[in-house]
């Protein structure tokens, strides 16, 4: 079951990634794209590497 968080674009779906906040639409954890950012690519960048994602970019 899809559960609406307090934000927009993530969701949390207990049937995906263990009840993990995903982006809405995917299977790609928010720590993910946290984690990408933290390694020092810049925000705009980041869909750059996730070209499977058309919602990201």
């Amino acid at each position: 079951m899809v559960q609406v968080t307090d934000y927009l674009y993530f969701v949390r779906d207990d049937q995906i990634l263990n009840n993990e906040p995903i982006i809405k639409g995917t299977r790609t954890p928010v720590r993910a794209v946290v984690e990408t950012w933290r390694m020092g690519v810049p925000p705009e960048e980041i869909p750059i590497g996730m070209p499977h994602h058309k919602k990201l970019q």
